[in-house]
């Protein structure tokens, strides 16, 4: 097998959060794959201890979700579901977004630049000009208070169709959140409990935050991830360093992670703290030069989080990987199982 493809069946998704099934977070699977000796492994998110040593670093995501969805009406009475994916790139961040429209569970275009979309409370969003082809707009939003007091009003966190039932925006949030500003829940590190954490740096494992806030979804078809904003702050950038100069391993929660670190790393790895948006993807061919190990959810066959993920396993070891998932009954999604990826070592 040469490729991660595969058709996900309806009972591999997960429908609503593991505490719904009598989980804990923790409690979710977690498949372990090494690159050093191309093992897979098969546990619980709570073993990640026994795959950690004392003196690896464990970098977070501490971006908070935004009850980002929010009802809207076009003109003619059509009801729609305005998303809000990230502020606009040197814009008023309280009034300029981008912005996905959908009805239903699929995105909606047929809407026409200079269009006036109502929002609760007398608000409104017009559409300015379209980003990143036809399913994403710039909109300037015209709201009756703050952004955050009026999401936290009227806005519901973003769900899609495989999960029927709507949950608290308290469902969508890690444990470590703090900093509002992510469309979608950054979920490799949703599983982490307080009691977990704790047990992790009582064995010597460090911990550093960084923040990237993430847009919509925009990896269903192959599209490629567009600019974002991050923060790695000083302190992080040094304990990175650090860990890599007495050889402990850099591990990144989430995609979103790796992007950050690596969008202020350098070839040799060194790393420096930095703010901004971030343009970088990352592939295969690219490669990581300060990351050594990935904490990531499932992704679907056509997301192009699986190009990233390649760039820590490998084709083959990630491929061997998916079809173990798919043959053990794992759980897609936000809401479900995790993947612990060891990359190879390649300090330059």
């Amino acid at each position: 097998m040469s490729s991660v493809a595969f058709e996900l069946p309806a009972r591999l998704e997960a429908h609503e959060p593991p505490e719904a099934r009598g989980l804990t977070r923790d409690g979710v699977r977690l498949l372990v794959s090494d690159r050093a000796d191309d093992s897979i492994t098969h546990g619980r998110f709570a073993d990640l201890p026994r795959f950690l040593a004392a003196g690896d670093l464990l970098v977070l995501n501490t971006s908070a979700t935004l009850a980002a969805a929010l009802p809207a009406r076009r003109a003619d009475g059509t009801a729609l579901e305005l998303r809000l994916s990230t502020p606009a790139e040197g814009r008023d961040p309280d009034r300029f977004w981008i912005v996905e429209l959908r009805t239903g569970d699929a995105p909606f275009g047929a809407v026409e630049v200079g269009e006036r979309l109502e929002l609760p409370a007398g608000g409104s969003a017009r559409i300015l000009a379209p980003y990143a082809g036809v399913r994403l707009w710039l909109a300037r939003l015209e709201l009756p208070g703050p952004l955050e007091s009026f999401l936290a009003e009227h806005g519901r966190a973003i769900r899609y169709g495989y999960v029927p039932r709507r949950w608290p925006l308290s469902a969508y949030q890690n444990v470590y959140a703090v900093e509002p500003g992510s469309a979608e829940m950054p979920s490799a590190g949703r599983p982490f409990t307080a009691e977990l954490l704790t047990r992790l740096v009582a064995g010597g494992v460090l911990v550093a935050p960084v923040t990237l806030h993430t847009g919509v979804s925009s990896q269903e078809r192959h599209e490629r991830p567009y600019p974002e904003r991050f923060r790695v702050p000083e302190q992080t950038a040094r304990l990175v360093n650090a860990v890599r100069s007495w050889g402990g391993r850099v591990i990144s929660t989430g995609t979103t992670v790796v992007r950050a670190l690596e969008t202020v790393a350098g070839p040799d790895g060194t790393v420096t703290a930095g703010e901004g948006w971030t343009n970088l993807v990352v592939t295969l061919e690219r490669g990581l030069w300060t990351v050594d190990g990935l904490l990531t959810g499932l992704h679907e066959s056509e997301s192009s989080h699986l190009d990233l993920l390649r760039a820590v396993a490998g084709e083959e070891l990630l491929a061997r990987s998916y079809r173990q998932a798919l043959e053990h009954g794992y759980r897609w999604h936000e809401f479900g199982d995790s993947q612990l990826i060891l990359g190879r070592r390649n300090r330059r």
